[in-house]
């Protein structure tokens, strides 16, 4: 299917030397596609072999909740469980420290439901292709950086508590230590963010470590590793992010 796609992408683009481009012409028409259409029997059959591997893939059990996760602000179980996973796998996948870990609350699409976790519910919660990616980040861009967060009315986090009061993000600490605007901090995120996505502007100046590992594999791997723990995938509220009194 491929190869004959290329011969007629070709076909558009190569044309004779004794021929005028400006006359060559193309024409197309175009097809309304709805359930009424006949279905290709031989189309159907084709892909039928690969829609029943992804469906079996899909419905893989790979743990269980005894409560249901759902994402809210400023802080949630969700949030807390995605976070917690970028920084146990991520050093692992990296064979480094990372002090912390951010998940942009607008890139959490789904939830967890109560029972059975499959594959497939991993993917609905996180359905991009957005790559783990570690900076290197001094103090003072953090501290701009958990500013955007608390206008944001809190992002997910891990390794990270702080208090937000009047859009600014106060009393914070990470890894139990308040934060140092002359230290450097290695940091969890996506691609999406690390690039200045979601006005993460702050970020973009600093390099990224990059293995192409996707976030999705990363939460795949955690909820399997909490199964073979015996865990279930559950989080609590922890205080990580509050609003200040």
């Amino acid at each position: 299917m491929r190869l004959l796609l290329s011969f007629i992408i070709l076909g558009l683009f190569i044309i004779p030397s004794n021929l005028d481009a400006q006359k060559i012409m193309v024409t197309y028409s175009g097809y309304s596609i709805d359930p009424t259409a006949k279905k290709d029997s031989i189309m159907m059959s084709f892909l039928g072999n690969y829609r029943d591997s992804v469906t079996r893939s899909m419905g893989s059990v790979i743990g269980f909740s005894t409560t249901g996760l759902s994402k809210h602000q400023p802080e949630s179980g969700l949030g807390n469980l995605m976070t917690d996973a970028l920084i146990t796998i991520g050093e692992q996948v990296f064979g480094q420290h990372i002090d912390a870990a951010v998940i942009n609350y607008g890139g959490v699409r789904s939830y967890l439901p109560k029972g059975n976790i499959t594959v497939g519910n991993i993917f609905e919660l996180m359905p991009f292709d957005n790559i783990l990616v570690l900076q290197r980040i001094k103090g003072d861009s953090l501290l701009s950086f958990l500013h955007h967060i608390a206008a944001k009315n809190g992002w997910p986090l891990s390794g990270i508590t702080m208090a937000i009061k009047e859009k600014k993000a106060v009393n914070i600490l990470v890894g139990g230590k308040p934060i140092s605007t002359d230290s450097l901090y290695t940091i969890a995120n996506s691609d999406y963010i690390a690039n200045g996505g979601d006005d993460t502007y702050m970020l973009k100046v600093f390099p990224q470590q990059k293995k192409g590992y996707l976030i999705r594999d990363a939460l795949l791997a955690y909820v399997k590793l909490l199964t073979e723990q015996g865990k279930p995938i559950d989080a609590k509220i922890e205080k990580r992010i509050v609003y200040a009194d």
